[in-house]
């Protein structure tokens, strides 16, 4: 990777963190920080990151720089989010890239349905109860299924590429709301979403810079996500998304300065 690339990988990495309120260590930035500038490489990184087993953050902020320079395979299906989760999560949490086997709550068969027509829920954050909770999340008994069902989707869509901006937008939003609503995992879906919505707009033409996007901004999209109305995260990717920069995935910051920033 260039400079440019580990710097953005490591902006990115710190805001996809940011965005659940996880803050690495002081250790961990000052290591970042020396990769970022090419004085040390990413397998110091998440050495010092692992050196407090219970500092969760500074391992999945790591782990997120180590994704960024690796990459994965973009099949565009439950198998790319699994293998993203597993990427973020693998020695932080024991269920990293695992499936979940529980109901979150009790299902109901009009909000399955609703599912087919993508007037469906986000995910919370992990660990946490959800904000506003008027509708549980997908069977966990029919993930596959359900996934399924949005690949699909995707692939009639040509994976959202060659759409005009305000076309590409409204899908992008309805994609991201379905998988919201599918919760794979048992955690860490927000972040597994952001990255995987970020690879899917880069190679349909668009890049994402969460940047400017705040915590707050980001929470209320998926409150109102939560009642079936997907505009909050339509006005927060016409916001974000940018021509596509050919040199990278994940864009923060500086986007107008072309390829060399």
């Amino acid at each position: 990777m260039t400079p440019a690339e580990r710097a953005v990988a490591v902006a990115f990495a710190r805001k996809n963190c940011a965005l659940e309120a996880m803050t690495p260590n002081d250790a961990t930035k000052r290591a970042a920080d020396g990769y970022a500038l090419g004085s040390s490489d990413v397998r110091q990184l998440i050495e010092i990151a692992d050196r407090d087993p219970h500092d969760a953050a500074s391992g999945v902020f790591a782990r997120t720089v180590l994704l960024a320079e690796r990459g994965w395979e973009p099949t565009g299906d439950l198998s790319e989010l699994q293998a993203i989760h597993h990427a973020l999560f693998d020695g932080v949490y024991d269920d990293a890239g695992l499936l979940r086997t529980k109901d979150v709550k009790d299902h109901s068969m009009q909000r399955a349905a609703a599912h087919s027509s993508g007037d469906v829920a986000n995910e919370p954050d992990r660990d946490a109860s959800r904000d506003e909770d008027p509708e549980a999340f997908f069977p966990a008994g029919l993930i596959d299924t359900g996934a399924m069902n949005i690949s699909t989707e995707l692939s009639e869509k040509h994976n959202l590429r060659n759409l005009d901006r305000d076309d590409f937008t409204h899908e992008l939003a309805k994609i991201y709301d379905e998988l919201g609503y599918l919760h794979p995992f048992k955690g860490g879906n927000a972040m597994v979403l952001r990255i995987f919505a970020s690879r899917l707009a880069h190679d349909a033409g668009w890049d994402l810079d969460w940047g400017p996007v705040s915590r707050q901004a980001y929470k209320h999209a998926k409150r109102l996500a939560y009642t079936g109305d997907i505009s909050g995260f339509e006005q927060l990717f016409a916001a974000i998304q940018r021509p596509v920069n050919p040199t990278r995935v994940f864009l923060i910051a500086g986007w107008d300065q072309g390829p060399a920033h």
